[in-house]
């Protein structure tokens, strides 16, 4: 499977929720429980923005190392499914501060009134 075809069904919110399932990780179904109750989304709305969130704002080095574990990887949409949802459960978790979060709920440069 191209890529391009994984990152255009995990944004369908059906095939995102019918991903994590399937991948049976336990601890990171929770984790993206946890983490998309902090965001007011269900689990396949998580997984469909941290695509998503990959895709526009990882780096050179986390596209990289996305590309060398796609490489030697049994199973590249489940590989693929897996870096981006880890690393867009370490942006968020390190909180809007850090990441430079555009998503309206506080962050760099956003004023108080």
């Amino acid at each position: 499977m191209l890529l391009g075809t994984i990152l255009k069904r995990l944004g369908n919110e059906a095939d995102a929720a019918e991903a994590l399932e399937a991948m049976g990780d336990i601890t990171l179904l929770t984790e993206v429980q946890a983490m998309g109750e902090l965001h007011d989304e269900s689990p396949a709305d998580y997984v469909c923005g941290a695509t998503r969130r990959f895709a526009a704002d990882a780096s050179s080095e986390d596209w990289l190392a996305l590309m060398t574990a796609i490489e030697r990887s049994d199973d590249p949409a489940r590989t693929t499914l897996d870096k981006m949802l880890r690393w867009s459960l370490a942006r968020d978790a390190a909180g809007p501060a850090a990441t430079g979060c555009g998503c309206g709920k506080g962050g760099p440069g956003d004023v108080l009134g």
